[in-house]
C-alpha cells in the first residue's frame, strides 16, 4: 500500500470509528432488537425471535396515528417552507437596504435552541393572551385554543415548524442565487422579459440542485420531528396525544413504557420510509 493511501486512511480513521460506533452499531442493534419479543434490555433476555413486534406495531392505534400525523406534517411543512424560503431568498438577494441585517434576522432561528423557540411560540399560541389570538381579534376572529384542543394541535405544530425550517432553506437558496450569472438577468431586462418568466426560466433552474437538496434534507428532518412537539407541549404530545409523531412514539415506548422491541420495530420502519423517499428523490433529481 502506498504511503499516500495509508496517510489518507489514517486521517479517515477517527471519523470512521465515530460513524461505526455511534451510527452503524446502534442501527444494527435496533434492527436485531426489533425481532426480540418481550425483550429486557437490562438482562438481555427475550421470549423468542419473530415478527411479533411488527404485528403489534401495525395493530397499535397510537402508531398508526403517529404515522398519519407525521405524513400530514411532512406534506405541509416541507413544500410550504421551501416555497416561502425561496420567495424570501429572492427578495433578500435583490438590492435592498440593510440586506446583511435582514439575512442575519432570518438566519437566527437556525442557530437558536428549538426548546427556547418553542417556549416563545407556546406564548404566541396561548389561548388567553397569545400574540396570534390578539392579531386574529383585530379581524373579528374569536380566540382559538391552539394548544389546548386536539383539532388545532397539528396545525399549530405545522405553523411553528414552517417558520423554524425556513432559516436553513433561505441560507442555501441565497448561496445558490449568488452563483447565477448576472448577465442572464441583464439580458432579460434588455428583452423586457416579465419577472415571473425570469423567475421560472432563470432563477429556478439556476438553483435547482439547492432546491433538490432542500427537499431531501427537509423530508428527512420532518420525518424525525420530536423537539418541536416536546417544546410546544412541555414533554407531551399535545392534548389527547393529538400531535404524536413517529419519533415521539419511539421515545415514549422506549423510555416510558420500556417496550424496547416495539420501539426498535418503529425505528426500523421509520428508517426504511426515510431511506426509500431519499432514494426516490435522488433518482428524480438526477433525471431532471
Amino acid at each position: 500500500m502506498e504511503k499516500k493511501s495509508m496517510k489518507g486512511y489514517i486521517y479517515l480513521m477517527p471519523a470512521l470509528i465515530v460513524i461505526l460506533l455511534f451510527t452503524a452499531y446502534p442501527l444494527i442493534r435496533a434492527f436485531l432488537m426489533s425481532f426480540y419479543e418481550d425483550y429486557n434490555m437490562i438482562s438481555g433476555e427475550y421470549s423468542r425471535i419473530g415478527l411479533g413486534n411488527y404485528k403489534d406495531l401495525f395493530g397499535d392505534k397510537d402508531f398508526t396515528k403517529a404515522l398519519r400525523n407525521t405524513s400530514i406534517y411532512v406534506v405541509f411543512v416541507v413544500p410550504c417552507s421551501i416555497a416561502l424560503s425561496l420567495l424570501i431568498a429572492v427578495l433578500l438577494n435583490s438590492n435592498i437596504k440593510c440586506q446583511g441585517l435582514f439575512q442575519t434576522i432570518f438566519f437566527l432561528p437556525y442557530v437558536t435552541s428549538v426548546i427556547a423557540i418553542g417556549l416563545v411560540w407556546s406564548w404566541i399560541f396561548n389561548s388567553n393572551y397569545g400574540l396570534l389570538n390578539i392579531i386574529l381579534s383585530w379581524f373579528g376572529i374569536d380566540k382559538v385554543q391552539w394548544l389546548n384542543k386536539p383539532k388545532y394541535a397539528l396545525p399549530s405544530l405545522i405553523i411553528f415548524s414552517v417558520w423554524k425550517s425556513m432559516a436553513f432553506d433561505i441560507l442555501i437558496f441565497l448561496a445558490g442565487l449568488q452563483t447565477i450569472p448576472k448577465d442572464l438577468y441583464n439580458a432579460s431586462r434588455v428583452d423586457s422579459t416579465p419577472r415571473w418568466r425570469v423567475f421560472w426560466k432563470i432563477t429556478v433552474p439556476g438553483i435547482a440542485p439547492m432546491i433538490s437538496y432542500a427537499f431531501i434534507m427537509g423530508f428527512i428532518s420532518a420525518f424525525k420531528v420530536y423537539n418541536e412537539v416536546f417544546s410546544l407541549w412541555g414533554g407531551k404530545a399535545g392534548p389527547a396525544n393529538s400531535a404524536i409523531t413517529v419519533v415521539y412514539y419511539i421515545y415514549d415506548k422506549f423510555y416510558n413504557s420500556h417496550n424496547y422491541g416495539l420501539a426498535s420495530a418503529a425505528a426500523v420502519i421509520l428508517f426504511l420510509i426515510i431511506l426509500v423517499l431519499t432514494i426516490v428523490q435522488r433518482m428524480m433529481g438526477r433525471k431532471k
